[in-house]
């Protein structure tokens, strides 16, 4: 498998496994209707693990835009390369949240919430608030960067890992930091699916929050360059 098909395919696992989770625990009438929300926290954690055993040979399994530039900001992966892979997972991304959709398509349409809808696919705070907001993305995404760095070899990523490691970094980060604003934490993760939510022909839908949008991709971006200045910091001095 070429390092950017199992980017692709590692990014659909993700969304898919983890946007299910979340559309298990809304949606009307699932089996899976009002569960706790650590089961969504879990599906995530889940969808991780799976997703990088499943394509940690073949790509690293970066399966997140943060990760790999940030890993080229340390200077473990390779600038040439980060195009390719930034591509292979956004388009995952909108993979996954379409064959999410495929699954739950009579879900969707029993559902009266638009909000719960949009829910499905990306992330929303709890409290709407700009600034803070965007530092929770900051916090949660700067955890996830420096458990990333600290754990890839620096040949492949995360290839070199046994991929428990990383479905408990971001249970971790799920169970305490996911609270404020959904801990999207990757663009693959929020903008694909707010993209298909925008594109599919879904009931009764609302608006994609369009405003809100850019602070999954700023925050996590900015929260992993830090994370990447620090690394750098500490393997320097």
């Amino acid at each position: 498998m070429s390092p950017y098909i199992a980017e692709f395919i590692g990014t659909a696992l993700v969304v898919l496994l983890g946007d299910g989770a979340v559309a298990n625990v809304l949606l009307a009438r699932t089996k899976g209707k009002g569960a706790d929300l650590i089961v969504i926290v879990m599906g995530w954690a889940m969808a991780v693990f799976i997703a990088v055993y499943v394509t940690a040979s073949f790509s690293g399994a970066h399966l997140n835009p943060v990760v790999t530039i940030s890993l080229a900001l340390a200077g473990k992966f390779a600038w040439t390369k980060v195009p390719g892979y930034v591509a292979a997972q956004m388009l995952g991304g909108m993979a996954g949240a379409l064959l999410v959709w495929i699954a739950y398509r009579q879900h969707f349409a029993r559902e009266g919430d638009a909000d719960v809808k949009l829910g499905v696919f990306c992330t929303s705070p709890a409290i709407r608030s700009v600034p803070n907001n965007l530092l929770t993305e900051m916090i949660a995404t700067f955890v996830l960067i420096l458990g990333v760095l600290y754990l890839a070899s620096p040949q492949v990523g995360l290839g070199a890992l046994d991929a428990l490691p990383v479905g408990l970094l971001v249970l971790g980060i799920g169970i305490s930091l996911g609270g404020p604003t959904g801990y999207a934490m990757s663009p693959a993760r929020d903008l694909s699916p707010r993209l298909m939510h925008a594109l599919l022909p879904i009931p009764g839908k609302r608006d994609s929050d369009w405003h809100y949008a850019w602070i999954p991709v700023l925050g996590p971006l900015a929260g992993g360059a830090a994370a990447t200045l620090l690394y750098l910091y500490l393997h320097t001095h």
